[in-house]
C-alpha cells in the first residue's frame, strides 16, 4: 500500500469580513490563509495541492478590471512565503515539482503554477473552462486571473475526469467514488461542488495509511465543519 510524506504550507493569506464565510460571524476582518500540500510521492516525486499566492498575482492584479480582485481581498504575502521560495527547505527546486493538483483556479490557489513549468496539472476541466470564459470583468467577478494559468496548460493538464475512477467504500463517506491520479491510490481526486465550478478535494494517503482530505474552498474553517454551520 503506497503512502505519501505530507507537509502543509502557507503561502500568504488574504483578508475578508468574517461573515462572508461564516453565517452570523459580522463584519470585522478575518484572515484566510493559502494552505498548500507538499505532497513526496515514493515512485512520482514531489506533487503540490494548490499553489497558494506568488508574486504573480500582484502583478496579474495590476490594472483594472483585474485590480479589483487585490482590492477586494487584500493580500499579504511575506517575505519567502511564496511556495516555490519554501521548496529549499526540503531540499527540492521548482524543477523537482512533477505535478501539481489543482483545486479550481481562484487565485489564492493558482498564483505560483508559474513556478513549476516541468509539472503535469492535474484539474478538473470544468475548472480549466473558466480561466477561457469570455470577458475580463465577468473573470474577476468570478475569482478568476487568466494571467495565471499557464500558455502551454493545453498540453500539460490532465483532466479528473478522464482518469480511472475507484470506489472509496467507507473510507471517505458519504464520498464514495474519487479519481486515482497514478493508479496506486495514494492520491485521489474527489468532485466537490458548490464553492465553484470544477472545484475537486485530495485525499492523501500518509505513511502511516491514513488520510488527510483536502478540501479546498469546500469550508473555510474547522469551525464551520464541526458545528455545521453555512
Amino acid at each position: 500500500m503506497t503512502g505519501c510524506e505530507l507537509h502543509i504550507l502557507r503561502a500568504g493569506a488574504c483578508y475578508h469580513p468574517a461573515g462572508m464565510a461564516r453565517k452570523g460571524a459580522g463584519f470585522c476582518p478575518a484572515e484566510f490563509p493559502a494552505l498548500v500540500a507538499l505532497i513526496l510521492h515514493p515512485t512520482e516525486g514531489a506533487v503540490l495541492f494548490d499553489t497558494g499566492y506568488d508574486p504573480a498575482f500582484f502583478e496579474a492584479t495590476e490594472t483594472l478590471p483585474e485590480r479589483l480582485y487585490r482590492w477586494m481581498t487584500p493580500v499579504k504575502l511575506g517575505h519567502g512565503e511564496a511556495v516555490s521560495e519554501q521548496l529549499a527547505g526540503f531540499g527540492l527546486h521548482a524543477e523537482d515539482v512533477r505535478a501539481v493538483v489543482v483545486s479550481h483556479f481562484h487565485g489564492d490557489h493558482v498564483a505560483g503554477l508559474h513556478a513549476f513549468p516541468k509539472a503535469r496539472v492535474f484539474c478538473s476541466r470544468f475548472g480549466a473552462a473558466e480561466v477561457a470564459r469570455p470577458g475580463r470583468f465577468a473573470r474577476v467577478r468570478r475569482g478568476v486571473l487568466a494571467a495565471l494559468a499557464p500558455a502551454d496548460m493545453d498540453k500539460r493538464a490532465v483532466f479528473f475526469e478522464d482518469l480511472p475512477f475507484v470506489s472509496m467504500g467507507a473510507e471517505l463517506a458519504p464520498f464514495d467514488i474519487a479519481a486515482d491520479l497514478f493508479g496506486d491510490g495514494a492520491l485521489v481526486a474527489i468532485n466537490l461542488p458548490g464553492h465553484c465550478p470544477g472545484h475537486w478535494g485530495l485525499a492523501i494517503r500518509g505513511e502511516d495509511g491514513r488520510r488527510t482530505f483536502m478540501i479546498g474552498d469546500a469550508a473555510w474553517s474547522r469551525g464551520a465543519v464541526r458545528d455545521n454551520v453555512p
